[in-house]
């Protein structure tokens, strides 16, 4: 199985100093799912986890919901031409009566690795193939200041961002500010599928009292994730792009981002932040 890490010879200057050292790199392979022997996505992604990554991807499609969904994920056997195993395929088989999706060109449900759809269409199709509606039965309230500490906690847990310094991470928080888990990858919305998928696996889906912190930027492939695995609330460091802040709105999903310190933009799902008698109205 590949490495999460590799060493690569790096020419270093740092002022009028050049020296020649090693480097460690995040290590960055292709992954190919199958669904029941079928060929159906191809992600970038650092090796690791990557059961859990095919599964939190087939939840995401809305193809799987619940650990027995699944029958059997198995890296496939001679995935070269000489009969030697990659470790970078992996097939997925579905559980007996478990309905297997159309896989074919004109596929039916929203993808991360496709772009053929937007705006509109990728709203109705999150939102008609979505399992967990979003609940508040009793809804989950942050404050502004266990909110502000959570990024400090995600840093602290990202043990190969450390010698790389080139992974995305992705964390789920309880609603108190309990770490529950974290991964990482060179993909964000591998990592987020990694926790998805371990969830899965573990009878934890849905995640309705969790939080999702993400690094980076708020994509609407990180939100659609979020909705598919039930996750009430989606945190990120940088910014949302306008579709996600749409998916959002139109799921019930909590939306803030731009999470530095103390500062942070909510942009949907207000009724989950206690932010008390200062909040003011634009």
């Amino acid at each position: 199985m590949g490495r999460v890490t590799e060493r690569r010879r790096v020419i270093r200057i740092r002022g009028e100093a050049v020296t020649v050292r090693p480097d460690t790199l995040v290590a960055e392979e292709p992954l190919e799912i199958r669904l029941n022997g079928n060929p159906l996505a191809i992600t970038m992604r650092t090796p690791g986890d990557d059961f859990a990554l095919a599964a939190g991807f087939l939840v995401s499609e809305g193809v799987l919901g619940a650990a027995s969904d699944v029958r059997n994920i198995v890296y496939c056997a001679g995935a070269k031409d000489d009969g030697t195993n990659t470790y970078n395929v992996v097939d997925v088989q579905l559980a007996p009566g478990v309905p297997v999706p159309d896989i074919t060109l004109e596929r039916n449900v929203y993808t991360t690795s496709s772009c053929g759809l937007c705006g509109k269409a990728s709203l109705d199709a999150v939102r008609t193939t979505a399992r967990f509606p979003i609940a508040d039965t009793p809804p989950v309230r942050l404050t502004p200041e266990l909110l502000s500490r959570l990024p400090d906690r995600l840093r602290a847990a990202q043990r190969v961002f450390d010698r790389t310094g080139g992974l995305h991470a992705a964390a789920l928080f309880s609603e108190d500010g309990e770490l529950l888990d974290v991964r990482e990858d060179v993909g964000r919305h591998n990592a987020v599928d990694k926790l998805v998928g371990r969830a899965l696996s573990d009878g934890r889906l849905p995640l309705d009292r969790a939080v999702l912190l993400v690094s980076g930027r708020a994509s609407f492939e990180l939100a659609q994730k979020a909705v598919m695995a039930g996750i009430p609330v989606l945190a990120a460091v940088s910014a949302p792009s306008s579709l996600a802040v749409d998916l959002a709105a139109e799921t019930g999903l909590t939306l803030v981002g731009f999470l530095r310190g103390q500062d942070m933009n909510v942009y949907a799902g207000e009724h989950r932040i206690a932010l008390g008698a200062a909040a003011t109205r634009g």
